[in-house]
């Protein structure tokens, strides 16, 4: 794949977007775009961040500019209050936005809130596409994303050329709102239990003589490996808990889980668990440490020694 970013991004319609949000997932997400040629204004609560984005895009637009001209706008952002703030707050999107550009929603919600959105959004003449992603930042970067989306075939249309870049895989999941982010909380609840069960697995290795070392050598070519084992192992052998994926996301993403399952009266007891150990880790301090970071919970109980950090400081 062709790496060099290009800052003279065509603008014909459905190739100019404003992107908010550059943190891990939304700046790789922004080089996907610019790989692909489309015109980006990012913007980012850190100014550092923004102005390092513009030098690679070529463009300094203002927000206001750049919502007068864009197609849509993609929203990178942590959960449903920063959505709303970004739409709909003093300084929103919403009401700077052209009628018939698209908001592409990626941010990890509620279903019911993104129906919200959406119906509040389509009364302003603004499509909405329900579209949170998966992947980590890695394949952010390189555009192979997975979306989980839902929208009107109108929504899909103008974020066509967004979602080709940014993603390898676009799920469409239905012509309204709601689907896509009931299909990202069930990722979450597998994701946040296998994280969780990751770092019990770790810690009774190190409490039997295992090494994490000798642990990534043997589970991930056996039955009891998982994805998120074979991502996230390797950060507990190298004393990484860098926020590559906070704890807080967890706490954040598996609450969404189990308040969704209790309106529907059903118990998720595994889901809970694994809830309640990040929950803890927060607790402790540990919330903007990367979420395998709830392995220190086994190590304080146990009087366990975790590998030292072996990892160049970016």
């Amino acid at each position: 794949m062709n790496t060099d970013l290009q800052s003279n991004a065509p603008t014909e319609a459905g190739r100019h977007f404003v992107l908010l949000g550059l943190g891990a997932m939304g700046y790789g997400i922004g080089q996907s775009l610019l790989r692909a040629g489309l015109a980006v204004d990012g913007f980012d609560l850190n100014p550092e961040t923004q102005q390092r984005f513009r030098a690679e895009s070529g463009r300094e637009s203002s927000l206001d500019e750049a919502c007068a001209e864009a197609d849509g706008v993609i929203l990178v952002v942590v959960n449903a209050a920063q959505t709303e703030e970004a739409l709909f707050g003093d300084q929103g999107l919403a009401a700077r936005l052209k009628p018939g550009s698209v908001v592409i929603s990626c941010a990890t919600i509620d279903a019911e809130q993104a129906i919200n959105f959406e119906s509040r959004l389509v009364a302003m003449g603004i499509h909405y596409l329900d579209a949170p992603i998966s992947g980590g930042s890695a394949r952010a970067a390189s555009g192979q994303l997975s979306v989980m989306a839902s929208g009107h075939p109108d929504a899909f249309a103008r974020a066509e050329a967004a979602l080709g870049a940014m993603a390898e895989t676009v799920f469409r999941l239905g012509d309204r709102a709601g689907p896509g982010s009931a299909m990202k909380s069930i990722n979450q609840l597998l994701a946040g239990v296998h994280i969780a069960a990751t770092a019990e697995a770790f810690a009774f290795g190190l409490s039997q003589g295992i090494d994490a070392d000798q642990i990534m050598q043997v589970i991930p070519h056996c039955a009891g490996t998982s994805w998120m084992l074979e991502n996230r192992g390797p950060y507990i052998a190298d004393g990484d808990y860098r926020p590559h994926s906070a704890v807080d996301i967890f706490v954040k993403d598996l609450g969404i889980v189990t308040d969704a399952a209790r309106n529907a009266a059903l118990e998720l007891p595994v889901a809970a668990a694994a809830q309640d150990r990040f929950r803890q880790a927060s607790s402790k301090g540990l919330g903007r440490e990367g979420d395998v970071a709830v392995i220190k919970l086994y190590a304080e109980a146990a009087g366990l020694t975790l590998p030292p950090k072996r990892y160049e400081d970016d």
